[in-house]
């Protein structure tokens, strides 16, 4: 009986110093985003088409245009043939 008891009383206290410890943290909960919030938008690959993030894109400005590519490799092949032409 006094296990039990002991027990309790463990349990209780660790309660009480988990919940004093996470007052000063507030999260969010991971799904929860304000109406409108975009994450990031998905572009599409001018050289391969495939479609990537855009965060993730390597730029090339061409002609005062932006672009987008999804690695380096389709940057060097699409600027190539650009020259070819």
């Amino acid at each position: 009986m006094r296990l039990l008891i002991f027990l309790g009383v463990i349990y209780l206290a660790y309660r009480a110093v988990k919940s004093w410890v996470s007052q000063g943290t507030t999260q969010r909960p991971v799904f929860e985003k304000s109406a409108g919030e975009i994450d990031d938008v998905m572009i599409k690959d001018p050289f391969c088409g495939i479609y990537f993030p855009k965060r993730d894109g390597v730029h090339q400005k061409v002609d005062g245009a932006d672009l987008y590519f999804c690695s380096a490799e389709c940057r060097d092949k699409y600027m190539a043939s650009r020259s070819k032409q």
